[in-house]
């Protein structure tokens, strides 16, 4: 079965907070037309970049209601629900499931570093509980262990495990898994910088923090590259290279939502242990803004 619909760009959107921590319904709202309106083939909440983290297990629901029911089929939803324990992703997915969600994205257990094996009975058991087509998630660099090409495409042979977001930073790594996926597998980019080097061997599409700041831009590299247009994907690769490499200046998500309130679309209010970003950081992401004409 194909899943043409999850090919593109994701956007991995944050998640907007008032100044008292609640989530900031108006502005989720706000940030889902905008990427309907600019162009975002799918958007994912609940993810890393979403602060899912620091989310209690009603306020995840109820995030995943929110943006299922205001996107409203004008786009597919991908909601993260993923856990270091398996009983608790199962949970998750069937929450998602439950909501109305187009499909999870499950992220690699965290702090537990399991076997090889580990990983594969972790995700085939959250595949069995569920109809929703699952989407792995592999990042090494926050979850402390790294899932093989061996073990991710031995994966892919479960039938709604359909495509995994790789953000190992592994080039060879990468490339095993598009140089022998099965066919209709799904390999999409978790790093903006690498992205464009990937959409030449093959990559189906991005789940990107960049998005959130600068949706049609990145739609045009990435659709640009599918229609064989290289010298505008590379463009506007290098175009938005700064700011994919300034989102990163201090973790994950503060620079994208210090951006995205210096445009106007939200407030720079965070979930600790996350804190505001560094008015020296600031300076340097407003000079990123700037250059884009994102902000004066």
């Amino acid at each position: 079965m194909q899943y043409t619909q999850f090919k593109g760009t994701t956007v991995a959107m944050v998640t907007p907070f008032t100044a008292t921590g609640e989530i900031d319904e108006p502005n989720v709202k706000k940030l889902i037309d905008f990427h309907i309106e600019n162009g975002t083939d799918v958007i994912l909440a609940c993810g890393t970049t979403g602060e899912s983290a620091t989310m209690s297990y009603d306020e995840h629901q109820h995030m995943m209601e929110l943006v299922v029911n205001y996107t409203n089929k004008r786009c597919p939803v991908m909601v993260g629900a993923g856990s270091n324990s398996t009983h608790e992703a199962v949970m998750m997915t069937k929450h998602a499931e439950r909501h109305g969600a187009d499909c999870v994205l499950s992220v690699g257990p965290y702090y537990n570093k399991p076997t090889q094996e580990g990983f594969y009975q972790h995700f085939k058991a959250i595949a069995e509980s569920t109809s929703l087509p699952i989407i792995l998630y592999n990042v090494p660099g926050r979850t402390g262990s790294n899932i093989t090409a061996a073990t991710t495409l031995r994966l892919a042979e479960i039938p709604n495990i359909i495509g995994v977001k790789e953000a190992s930073g592994n080039m060879s790594q990468i490339m095993e898994i598009l140089r022998r996926r099965p066919k209709d597998f799904l390999v999409l980019s978790g790093d903006d910088s690498l992205t464009l080097p990937l959409l030449a061997v093959g990559l189906d599409g991005i789940i990107s923090v960049v998005a959130n700041e600068t949706p049609a831009l990145l739609h045009d590299m990435v659709h640009s590259a599918f229609a064989g247009n290289w010298e505008k994907a590379r463009k506007i690769h290098f175009k938005l290279l700064p700011l994919m490499e300034t989102n990163f200046i201090e973790s994950n998500p503060i620079p994208a939502k210090t951006a995205l309130a210096m445009m106007g679309m939200i407030e720079d209010n965070f979930r600790s242990p996350l804190v505001k970003m560094s008015e020296g950081n600031k300076a340097i992401l407003r000079k990123v803004l700037q250059d884009l004409e994102l902000v004066k």
